[in-house]
């Protein structure tokens, strides 16, 4: 059944370097005469929960959130989501029967991890974000239960503030800790899929920006997750990193001195799909 709704943007997870490689895309797209900024629906999980944040706010055009990502690392220090976390991952995914429980384990393991205060990541994201009010647009913060390992969606009307759910969406496991709201903990939304596409299901037009096309029979990748809302009858185009672009991101996504890179890699790859963004956005 063809979506009967407008526009919807998905943005992926992907760290540090995928939050400057989305604002790079988007900056590039809106300077070929494509514009995502005015979206009906925006999904954020992770890196695309900030951006997505930012975008709503309608406080920043792409070329502001571009600029932003240009500017050095800071004080911020670079985490590390490396080969002992992948492992630990991919443990916990061979142990498990589904989907949701393979979640779930993710999630005791990330219960049981020492990783910093909440609140100091926290304060992390306040400052990222230029409003912590919700937006009048129509947004969707992704998270997953650690306790149960089911999917959390945070919007407007839901009684979460927005930078705890951006928080929350972003809550790597094992390299930060869980975030406590409303009496349960939740952990990274890219735990269930790297962009949860399928919740612009019902919308005619959809673009999927994700930094990473990762998937398996336990976690949807972000095509596998077009294809289904193609055959729903919705029109869709799906962007990831080019080579370069992965080249720019470095071997560490949570590193803030790869994310200027990633950006500029981002702005650089834009021109090579705004013409089918265009088809699929003005359809």
């Amino acid at each position: 059944m063809t979506g009967t709704k407008g526009t919807a943007l998905v943005l992926g997870g992907g760290g540090i370097t995928g939050i400057g490689w989305e604002c790079g895309i988007l900056h590039g797209l809106a300077e070929a005469g494509v514009d995502l900024s005015g979206a009906d629906l925006v999904v954020g999980t992770s890196a695309g929960s900030v951006v997505g944040a930012q975008l709503a706010s309608g406080l920043l055009t792409p070329a502001e959130l571009y600029e932003r990502q240009l500017a050095g690392p800071g004080a911020e220090p670079a985490a590390r989501l490396g080969g002992a976390v992948y492992a630990q991952y991919g443990l916990a995914m061979a142990r498990s029967r589904d989907a949701r429980s393979y979640r779930r384990r993710i999630g005791t393991l990330a219960l049981g991890a020492a990783a910093g205060a909440q609140e100091d990541r926290r304060t992390v994201f306040a400052a990222r974000l230029p409003s912590h009010a919700w937006p009048e647009r129509r947004l969707l913060v992704t998270a997953v239960d650690a306790h149960s390992g089911d999917l959390r969606v945070f919007e407007r009307d839901g009684g979460t503030g927005l930078v705890d759910a951006v928080t929350a969406s972003c809550a790597v496991p094992l390299v930060w800790p869980p975030v406590a709201i409303g009496g349960r903990h939740y952990i990274d939304g890219g735990i269930r899929s790297a962009a949860n596409a399928d919740l612009a299901a019902g919308y005619r037009r959809v673009v999927v920006i994700a930094p990473l096309a990762l998937g398996s029979r336990l976690l949807p990748s972000p095509r596998r997750q077009a294809e289904e809302l193609r055959a729903a009858g919705t029109e869709v185009v799906v962007i990831h990193p080019t080579r370069e672009a992965r080249k720019a991101f470095g071997r560490n996504v949570l590193d803030p001195a790869r994310r200027a890179p990633a950006a500029r890699a981002g702005l650089a790859q834009a021109a090579a799909h705004a013409a089918e963004v265009a088809r699929v956005w003005t359809a």
